[in-house]
């Protein structure tokens, strides 16, 4: 498929994911938080992720439980929307002062071929020095891609072997407990991503909903 063919059916899958969140959103309790972005939580996909970090080391959401996670796909040699949705997400985060310590930015890259270890080094913790480059090799990133509801694909290299990566610009936002929440479309302002995130932040932990349900157990036993 041509670049031109690929970007308007981009555009139209783009859409048609929106769309279906969209709807499936309109069915949920009037209790839930109010959020600016859209509320995907429930969504039978988006999981997980099995990726490594510059290190070689094994990732998966289970690695940063307890925190909030922003995740984006995207590539080091973008042009536009991978860097300006980077520098949102990092906008964010300082913006939430002492709280932004605890929401982790990932970059899973479309892009493994050329985007190494030291590349993503250098890349990634530019926009903030707590992000995080995820890889693996082809097959999974297309998984893992595949799962998120990305789309992308790579485009004819030029004269001089540069190539460009048309993909589904999307930040998606796990909570502390490692649920898939909230999808943040290319549009998406800092102000709203703060918003989302302070009151993500503001629910109760794993640990918190513990602590009240082992409390509630020994109220219950009291004599």
């Amino acid at each position: 498929m041509s670049g031109a063919s690929f970007r308007r059916a981009l555009r139209v899958a783009t859409l048609c994911v929106v769309a279906v969140l969209a709807l499936a959103a309109c069915g949920w309790s009037e209790n839930k938080p109010k959020f600016q972005t859209l509320d995907i939580t429930g969504v039978d996909w988006g999981k997980d992720f099995h990726l490594v970090d510059v290190n070689g080391t094994p990732r998966s959401l289970a690695d940063y439980r307890g925190k909030l996670v922003m995740l984006f796909f995207g590539y080091t040699n973008c042009p536009d929307a991978c860097p300006t949705t980077l520098a949102k997400m990092a906008q964010a985060v300082d913006r939430l002062g002492a709280h932004g310590q605890r929401v982790q930015g990932l970059l899973v890259t479309l892009d493994p071929a050329r985007d190494t270890p030291a590349v993503l080094t250098q890349y990634v913790p530019a926009f903030h020095p707590n992000f995080v480059g995820l890889s693996a090799d082809n097959a999974t990133v297309a998984a893992t891609a595949k799962d998120f509801k990305i789309f992308y694909q790579l485009q004819k290299p030029d004269v001089n072997g540069f190539y460009t990566v048309d993909h589904s610009t999307a930040l998606f936002v796990f909570d502390s407990r490692g649920r898939l929440r909230l999808f943040m479309g290319a549009s998406v302002s800092v102000d709203a991503i703060v918003h989302d995130l302070t009151l993500l932040l503001s629910e109760p932990s794993a640990s918190d909903q513990q602590a009240t349900r082992a409390g509630t157990r020994i109220s219950t036993n009291a004599p």
